[in-house]
């Protein structure tokens, strides 16, 4: 089950691939708690077939890979998260 919420009058759909050991992520999943933004995490230390899913659809191995609807980006930038976000 996927996570959306209101965000600037669309529903955005927001995933996060992340590890529990990385500090972007965890600034990442910091930043839409603060902003009280609804994500889907998955772990993909330990979720094989999200992995698989984060690799093939990024070509990277690095996390965070975050969606925002459609848009991919790869690390933290709050910058381009919010204005993807429109904040």
């Amino acid at each position: 089950m996927e996570n959306t919420k209101e965000t600037s009058g669309s529903v955005k759909n927001i995933i996060i691939y992340s590890t529990p050991t990385c500090h972007f992520c965890q600034m990442a999943k910091e930043f839409f708690k603060e902003k009280d933004i609804e994500y889907t995490n998955y772990d993909v230390s330990t979720d094989m077939e999200k992995r698989e899913e984060m690799i093939k659809k990024s070509g990277q191995m690095g996390v965070p890979v975050i969606f925002i609807d459609n848009e991919m980006m790869i690390g933290f930038d709050r910058d381009k998260i919010s204005s993807a976000l429109g904040i």
